[in-house]
């Protein structure tokens, strides 16, 4: 939908009794946008379109391959496409020239992610894994604060912790569950998530998005093939569609990620990670013709909304900014 037009009226024409032109009342700034925000926040509905899909993808494998397998099926899978773009785009060169230590620092948090949210699923529940794991945003605006020195505006705390509330009443966690090492392993899963995404936000300032995309992929596979040797069991035919699948969804969902942190603030983009409760209620509908109850679709309107409202916040400061440049430059005219 195209932006609406912002209309100004002029000062009215009356006589003026002094030297000094009349000058035009001017918006009042309620903060100073980001107008890449929105181009972020878009960037992460996509992402977390494709992972969604991803992850419906992995749960039909889960029951037939382990589940560290089923993540090196992905990694491994969309390593091709991953150097497919990088040919594409004509950017192998950049490869090379990237901070490394920060890329083998993003590559083990990704790794940590990945092996304390496996451990954590054999003995949670996924619905407590999931209330647990979605603190992540949260984690990662206050480290936006400390890390990348981003000013976090009042209603954006505010979206991340309506947001977590709509969590928990979706979820309704099992209130014992939270003390045992599986929730402590679910919450490591999420700090080292949260670390992840920041590193990506500090690397996207240097580094090209080819080289985060390629260097991520690339430690999943070999990372992740590795920890799944000793379990691994050969892929059925029957199973490769899927396994292609995951792929595809996984190439395009990093992508879309790795654009929505360059281009948005963390504190703002982050937030939009919880419309994959509503990405789950449909697909859940769809393929296993599972309804939810009407606390899951209470949750998931509270968590809508919170990042609606962060929308709506972005869009109007952004008009504000608009409406205060034209008017100054008009004042000038």
């Amino acid at each position: 939908m195209p932006e609406p037009e912002q209309t100004f009226t002029p000062a009215a024409s009356t006589p003026q009794t002094s030297d000094k032109p009349a000058k035009r009342p001017l918006p009042k700034l309620v903060h100073a946008p980001n107008p890449e925000n929105l181009r972020g926040i878009m960037a992460m509905l996509v992402a977390v379109g494709c992972f969604s899909l991803m992850d419906a993808l992995m749960k039909a494998l889960a029951g037939s391959y382990p589940a560290i397998q089923v993540a090196a099926l992905r990694g491994l899978g969309a390593l091709p496409l991953v150097t497919l773009y990088v040919w594409w785009r004509g950017q192998a060169a950049s490869l090379l020239r990237v901070r490394w230590s920060l890329h083998l620092l993003r590559g083990a948090a990704n790794i940590a992610t990945l092996s304390l949210f496996s451990y954590a699923l054999k003995t949670l529940p996924m619905a407590e894994a999931y209330t647990i794991f979605f603190i992540a945003p949260l984690l990662i605006t206050a480290l936006s604060t400390v890390v990348l020195g981003e000013r976090v505006h009042g209603a954006h705390w505010g979206a991340v912790a309506v947001g977590l509330a709509g969590v928990l009443v979706a979820m309704r966690p099992d209130q014992e569950a939270f003390l045992g090492l599986g929730a402590l392993a679910v919450l490591g899963a999420a700090s080292c998530y949260a670390l992840s995404a920041i590193i990506g936000r500090v690397l996207s300032r240097t580094d090209s998005t080819v080289s985060l995309v390629f260097w991520t992929t690339a430690f999943v596979a070999v990372a992740g093939g590795l920890m799944a040797r000793p379990v691994w069991v050969p892929v059925a035919p029957a199973h490769w569609p899927l396994v292609a699948g995951l792929a595809v969804t996984g190439f395009f969902g990093l992508l879309a990620i790795t654009q929505a942190f360059r281009h948005g603030q963390a504190a703002v983009v982050a937030p939009f990670e919880y419309t994959a409760l509503a990405w789950g209620v449909a697909l859940d509908w769809l393929l296993w013709q599972t309804v939810p109850d009407h606390a899951t679709l209470l949750g998931g309107a509270i968590i809508i909304g919170s990042g609606l409202y962060v929308v709506r916040r972005e869009r109007a400061a952004a008009a504000t900014a608009h409406a205060r440049a034209a008017a100054a430059t008009g004042g000038h005219g």
